[in-house]
This record gives structure tokens, C-alpha cells and sequence, in this order.
């Protein structure tokens, strides 16, 4: 079993790191560079769903 955390795509750290900054700009969160523990659980939240959201929307486009 392979660990869950683990990138299946190592290379895409950077461009998912980007990502997570532009959505929480979109979504008016604040990060700063390096550790962000201390943004709220309902923040962080906002950003990974709208993140999931948009990797849903594109993955969808490129299938029809």
C-alpha cells in the first residue's frame, strides 16, 4: 500500500503549490510563503475544496 501523501507526479509540487495560492487568492485567504498552520480549519478547507472543484471541472472538460 502506498503511502496517501505520496505525489504520483513528484514534479507537480510546484505547479500544485501555485495552484493552492491562486485559489486561496480567489477565495480572499491569505498565505504566506512556507508554513501556514496558523490559517483556520475553514479556510483551509475553502482552498483544498475549491481546489479539488477546479481539478474536477478541467478533468471533465478534457474528457468531452
Amino acid at each position: 500500500m502506498t503511502n496517501s501523501n505520496s505525489k504520483v507526479v513528484p514534479e507537480a509540487r510546484e505547479a500544485l503549490n501555485k495552484f493552492k495560492y491562486e485559489v486561496a487568492s480567489e477565495v480572499g485567504v491569505t498565505l504566506k510563503d512556507g508554513y501556514n498552520g496558523n490559517i483556520s480549519s475553514r479556510d483551509a478547507g475553502r482552498i483544498g475544496g475549491n481546489m479539488v472543484r477546479k481539478l474536477i471541472q478541467q478533468a471533465e472538460s478534457q474528457m468531452k
